[in-house]
């Protein structure tokens, strides 16, 4: 009891300072700042996802590049090796044996159809016409012989015929009947031996014409293989004789030009089609060639097909057996087709493909026909037309109606340089 007597008093209670009023309006303050602060950042979340979404969205649709196709046929050109060969070229061999008399026109020489070239002593050949003629006239005589045998027979037998009754026999006439008969038959023997005769008379004195080697056309000797006093055989290695050639003469007015051309580049070689034909010889000279023909059918040891072309040859520059390049204008083709490149293509189950974009931006798959490989391009003949957004490079997962990006295309090199130069 002593102890809470001596308690001091307590103090008045002060009222609240201006201090503690400053540290309430702070502590507000902080407060709205904070939910400022979290509004804020949940407001700049809610912006990034959905800035996010829309970013996904635009990944999920493909950018794609798209190409014009090219108009018209590819102009390709087409350099293969070739042969050139005379018009007509003709070996010119014996047709009877003997020596050779003697030549009037070596190679290099033009010559006309019917010159003679060279002329053949033949004394075997002169030997078996005398004695062919000698046996010839023998039976033209026999036949004289024959004819007055006949006559004489034919008048007896008419004498003997006309007589009265019962001044000759029955077995008389017939017996003169039967000698005009035999001598009928003697005259045409006789006559068939003549002709015989003649007919070997003919063949020799044919004979005897080719003695004379003379020239089958219009040409150029480009060849001599013999001399004068050179035995001559008759016949060709390939006739069955053993004969050597003589001569060779070629018709060069005009060239055919020969070309294997490989059975992959085959389709676009037609008749009327043009050839630059190029020779070592003359390097700064073109020659113009046309296809004539060609073989029709591929050769299976090499696949090749057999081309031949013609040129003319005015002034004789091109020669039979030389080596030439010849270069087709495949350009020639019929125009109505479309270029794309090759990366463009799309393979699918229901066959060849093009992607291309249609309205609204979306693919279309288009079927179509392809024309020639032309290496990085491919010729398209059908299904594609030239106004056409090509999709170069689709992706696998493309199909026909997706949404695509179309990607701005690029600006060439020195294009890009002349946008960003500066301006004087």
């Amino acid at each position: 009891m002593q102890q809470e007597a001596h308690k001091p008093p307590r103090e008045p209670a002060r009222p609240p300072s201006r201090s503690l009023k400053g540290l309430r309006s702070i502590g507000l303050l902080a407060v709205l700042v904070a939910i400022g602060v979290a509004a804020g950042g949940i407001l700049e979340r809610r912006s990034h996802e959905s800035e996010v979404a829309k970013w996904t969205d635009e990944q999920a649709i493909p950018t794609v590049a798209v190409i014009a196709p090219k108009t018209g046929a590819a102009k390709q050109s087409l350099m293969l090796p070739a042969t050139v060969q005379a018009w007509y070229e003709a070996p010119i061999y014996a047709r009877v044996t003997g020596y050779l008399k003697d030549w009037y026109f070596d190679y290099g020489a033009h010559v006309k159809k019917g010159d003679v070239l060279a002329e053949i002593d033949a004394p075997d050949l002169d030997a078996q016409l005398a004695a062919a003629q000698a046996r010839l006239n023998s039976a033209q005589a026999l036949v004289k012989v024959r004819v007055a045998e006949k006559q004489f027979a034919e008048s007896t037998n008419k004498r003997w015929h006309d007589s009265p009754p019962g001044v000759v026999s029955v077995q008389e006439q017939e017996s003169k009947q039967a000698d005009f008969n035999s001598a009928l038959a003697r005259l045409n023997a006789a006559n068939a031996d003549v002709e015989q005769d003649q007919g070997e008379v003919d063949r020799l004195e044919a004979l005897e014409a080719f003695k004379k080697i003379v020239a089958p056309f219009d040409g150029v000797v480009t060849a001599r293989e013999t001399d004068i006093g050179a035995l001559i055989n008759a016949g060709s290695g390939t006739g069955g004789g053993n004969g050597p050639e003589l001569f060779k003469v070629a018709d060069i007015h005009k060239m055919r030009i020969y070309v294997q051309v490989p059975q992959q580049l085959s389709a676009g070689i037609r008749p009327g089609l043009t050839a630059d034909l190029t020779l070592p010889q003359y390097p700064d000279k073109t020659f113009k060639s046309t296809i004539a023909t060609t073989s029709s059918a591929i050769n299976m040891a090499a696949r090749t097909l057999l081309v031949e072309l013609h040129a003319d040859n005015p002034d004789g520059l091109l020669q039979p057996g030389a080596y030439a390049q010849v270069k087709f204008n495949l350009s020639d083709d019929p125009s109505g087709v479309v270029r794309i490149p090759t990366s463009a293509l799309v393979f699918r189950e229901d066959g060849l493909q093009v992607a291309t974009v249609g309205p609204g931006d979306k693919v279309e798959l288009k079927a179509v026909t392809l024309g020639r490989n032309l290496g990085t391009e491919v010729e398209v003949v059908k299904g594609l037309l030239a106004s056409d957004r090509v999709i170069n490079s689709p992706p696998d997962s493309l199909s026909a109606g997706d949404v695509v990006h179309v990607a701005e295309p690029s600006l060439p090199p020195n294009e890009s340089a002349a946008n960003t130069s500066p301006i004087e």
